[in-house]
């Protein structure tokens, strides 16, 4: 018999393995190797979440208590995979483009980015989950109370076992769940340790059960014999109740903040979620499999008595399968921490984007530039509310007595969370619903549902005195928790689910037709119900008083240095502007506000981005885009404000195109007297040196083979730069033919920079990691050659530092290899670089010692190679970015 110290070794060393699993992944990922932890079936198996203790131990319990029934709580989940498709679709699409971190996240941004609406779902989802992550500390004790009672060495069970759990799953949760601030970016590591552990799980049940079925009962026909003779054979089904569970399951499926967090936030792809559409409800089935089969046998064989809800893990015990119990318990034990893991982190991002941010915005106030670290803030608040959610898990725990059964306390938990259902649907499927409407729901079935339920469930009047339950407060027996307004009889779980969600759907649909929503709410109602036809939003920010340096500090200080930098240099790529500060245009702003908005949540990145730019403001435009009456003139307008940012845009390029033609026809002529004086020089030198061989008499030797040597070195040099002028030609037409062969990129590297500095003497010093250049390509070596020649010899060139230096660095990256060629010098002036690549320029008259093509060259080449090179003016000195397939195309 295992004992519970060999339980608690064999425990350990099961979390170490999730931490292994859980670390490996996220080092795959940091190093951009996410297409296998992107594939549909760790998605899929990241679902299993949903199958918490509950469902692995309290379905038998369930079973055994009220037959069948326990099929609803799988049924709902199936039914929304399957027949509500297509709004999964619909959420998961707003939430990539929206940037949604979380359940209230998407409510908040829904309706005008109010940051109430944020802090009521925080609420509700912190008080509707601690009653389900006490149930998995609860699954997790009993687990351990039944070992303890098989333990014959007459051990007891551990004291606060459900608090060293609930410490544990938070160091856990800290270290994977809060590695990066970007909530909308992907928990990699978490996501693998979740999947490892559905299958841990899943295969548990399918063992214990087919011990049941084959071991215990003799097959398949005595098992169905024993049921046809239990009470379950009746097969009765209370049709009320079953639409109620069905309803409520798959309401929490939707609503839930785990199954937000791996549905919505975690999915990647639209192929993602259709494969998850038909494997997820195929999961569930295997999990249901053997349930009407274990309740059975261990009603049979299990004395009587025995608590059903373990029946998964007693019956193996009882039979002494230790290594059959073993794996029961770490399958129980998989379910419980998986969901506590999930859930923390969900309400955690909630409880930061929503309550502390805003808070210390507040306090704060003004000073959204200046100083302070708001990553840290972010962070440590992050961490903090992992281990307040699980302490409050434990403190539920506590007072409840962890006696309740456990379907009873996920059934309190269900019906709490589904409160967010109605204003969830109507946000993303009705224009007219407003945030006042949808505060007003929330509160009335979330008020309803503490009175008629959630205080019920906490034993013992705890919150409300014991005979309110008898007869109502203040003796008001119509306002009895369990028979609101009269209506008595109702099972107390249908009782709740009636009145919450029938209230909270009045409540929401009135108070939305008697109020009329905001511009904003107008404008994100907008975007939300076409985000199938026309992602992208409304205008809805004017630039004001924003200053883009003030803009930069608060993203460094969200985003980090680095990422903020990429964020503004890419929008001033995208404006055309020199440098990397782009003009703060409402488009920036609200794409800067998106970018914020998966770090802090689109309620906080909408109210700092208002702290700089002096508060929100909604133009003529937007107004008219957001009033049905005024659809034709919207229309219009929109046309106009279009052909006129269209002609403003043509201006510009025109004007930019005719300065850079400007500029090419002054270097067309430097390159045209460059290149008739390259192939002067050379033509006279051999011409007057033939002629003195040729008609001078009494020459020694030693003069006829130096003056043989210079014409060979002219030779070579005008070869040299006819070849240049060939190859641009011919690349440039497309007529090259590549020779594609296999060969190793650090081979590729030494040939080239022996080449280029030959006649160099030593003087630059070249920095490499031979070990990152261990990688095969398949493409035409000798012209990738000529590239990299050409890409040394300009740094070995226009290199201006006292001690020339150039680091070659290389990297892959789903299927291709960027190489950076990175000097120590000055760089180029950004008034040249949008021309060095064309063939007419040259970045230095003084310096150049040739026709100024091998950019040009380059440019062609790796074009013809299915790739591109490009400046790269922030990583320092010169430094060109060579980015190539790692296989070329073989018909190329």
């Amino acid at each position: 018999m295992t004992t519970l110290n060999g339980l608690a070794a064999i425990s350990l060393t099961y979390v170490a393995l999730l931490f292994g699993v859980a670390f490996f992944a996220e080092r795959a990922a940091a190093r951009g190797q996410v297409n296998w932890l992107r594939a549909p079936v760790i998605y899929t198996l990241s679902l299993s979440i949903y199958c918490t203790g509950w469902t692995f131990y309290g379905a038998v319990g369930s079973a055994a208590r009220s037959g069948v029934e326990y099929l609803t709580i799988y049924l709902g989940p199936s039914l929304v995979m399957v027949g509500w498709w297509w709004i999964l679709r619909r959420l998961v699409r707003i939430g990539r483009s929206q940037r949604i971190t979380s359940v209230a996240d998407l409510i908040s941004s829904r309706y005008g980015k109010s940051n109430l609406l944020g802090v009521a779902v925080t609420i509700l989802a912190v008080v509707g989950t601690t009653p389900y992550i006490a149930l998995q500390l609860q699954s997790v004790t009993l687990s351990v109370d039944v070992f303890a009672h098989f333990d014959d060495t007459g051990t007891h069970t551990p004291p606060n076992t459900a608090f060293w759990v609930a410490a544990g799953l938070a160091v856990f949760t800290v270290i994977f769940g809060t590695r990066t601030l970007d909530s909308s970016e992907r928990h990699h590591g978490v996501v693998m340790a979740i999947a490892v552990e559905a299958v841990v799980k899943l295969t548990a049940l399918l063992a214990v059960g087919s011990f049941v079925v084959w071991g215990l009962a003799g097959g398949v026909p005595e098992v169905l014999e024993r049921i046809d003779a239990s009470p379950m054979g009746e097969w009765q089904i209370n049709g009320g109740r079953w639409a109620g569970l069905m309803l409520l399951s798959a309401a929490a499926f939707l609503c839930l903040p785990r199954m937000f967090q791996v549905l919505v936030v975690e999915n990647d792809s639209d192929t993602q979620l259709r494969t998850a559409a038909w494997a997820f409800p195929l999961y569930l089935m295997l999990m249901s499999l053997f349930v009407v089969p274990i309740a059975v046998v261990g009603m049979d064989l299990l004395p009587e008595g025995a608590n059903p809800d373990l029946f998964v893990l007693t019956l193996p015990l009882s039979q002494n399968a230790d290594g059959l119990a073993l794996l029961v318990f770490l399958g129980g034990f998989s379910s419980a921490t998986s969901m506590v893991i999930v859930a923390a982190i969900a309400l955690s991002t909630m409880v930061s984007n929503h309550i502390v941010m805003p808070i210390w915005l507040e306090l704060r106030r003004g000073t959204a530039s200046v100083s302070g670290d708001v990553r840290q803030v972010v962070l440590l608040s992050r961490r903090l509310s992992i281990a307040g959610v699980l302490l409050l898990g434990y403190l539920y725990y506590a007072l409840s007595g962890g006696g309740a059964a456990l379907a009873t306390i996920g059934l309190v938990s269900f019906t709490g969370v589904a409160q967010v259902l109605p204003v969830m649907l109507g946000g993303i499927f009705w224009r007219g619903a407003t945030r006042a409407g949808a505060f007003a729901g929330l509160t009335f079935g979330f008020v309803t549902w503490l009175y008629t339920l959630y205080i019920p469930s906490l034993s013992g009047g705890v919150l409300i005195p014991d005979n309110w339950f008898i007869d109502g407060p203040l003796g008001l027996g119509w306002l009895r928790p369990e028979a609101l307004f009269g209506i008595a009889g109702l099972d107390p779980l249908l009782h709740a689910v009636f009145w919450s969600l029938t209230l909270n759907t009045i409540a929401f649909l009135a108070v939305s037709m008697a109020s009329f929503p905001s511009p904003v709410e107008r404008l994100q109602a907008a975007q939300f119900l076409a985000v199938d036809a026309a992602p992208g939003g409304a205008r809805s920010w004017l630039a004001g008083s924003a200053q883009t340096e003030d803009l930069m500090i608060m993203a460094q200080r969200i985003l980090g240095a680095r990422d903020a930098q990429a964020v503004f240099a890419r929008e001033a790529s995208r404006q055309g502007v020199e440098g990397d500060l782009p003009a703060p245009t409402p488009d920036f702003l609200q794409r800067l506000e998106r970018e914020l908005a998966g770090s802090v949540g689109a309620a906080t990145a909408h109210a700092m981005v208002g702290q700089i730019t002096g508060g929100m403001s909604v133009s003529v435009e937007d107004l008219m885009a957001v009033a049905d009456e005024s659809a034709q003139l919207m229309e219009y307008s929109a046309r106009l404000e279009t052909q006129s940012r269209e002609i403003s845009r043509t201006a510009a390029e025109l004007r930019a195109a005719n300065e850079k033609l400007t500029r090419l026809s002054v270097q067309k002529d430097a390159f045209l007297s460059q290149i008739s004086h390259e192939l002067r020089t050379p033509m006279t030198s051999i011409r007057a040196f033939s002629e003195i061989l040729r008609d001078a008499d009494g020459l020694s030797r030693a003069d006829r083979n130096r003056y043989a040597s210079i014409i060979h070195d002219e030779a070579i040099r005008l070869t040299r730069l006819l070849d240049d002028l060939l190859d641009l030609s011919v690349l440039e037409n497309g007529q090259v033919n590549l020779n594609l062969s296999e060969g190793r990129l650090t081979d590729v590297l030494d040939r080239a920079v022996a080449a280029a500095l030959a006649d160099e003497g030593g003087h630059m010093r070249v920095h490499r990691r031979h070990k990152d250049e261990q990688i095969r390509l398949f493409t035409d070596l000798e012209r990738l050659s000529q590239v990299f020649i050409n890409l040394i010899a300009n740094a070995r060139k226009y290199c201006d530092a006292a001690q020339p230096e150039l680091t070659i660095a290389a990297n892959t990256q789903d299927g291709w290899l960027k190489l950076d060629f990175i000097d120590n010098g000055s760089g180029v002036g950004p008034e040249a670089r949008d021309l060095i690549f064309e063939k007419f320029a040259r970045v230095s008259d003084q310096k150049a010692g040739g026709a100024g093509l091998g950019l040009a060259i380059c440019r062609q080449i790796v074009a013809r190679l299915g790739g591109e090179i490009s400046y790269i003016p922030e990583l320092g000195g010169a430094a060109f970015r060579v980015k190539l397939p790692i296989r070329q195309d073989s018909t190329a």
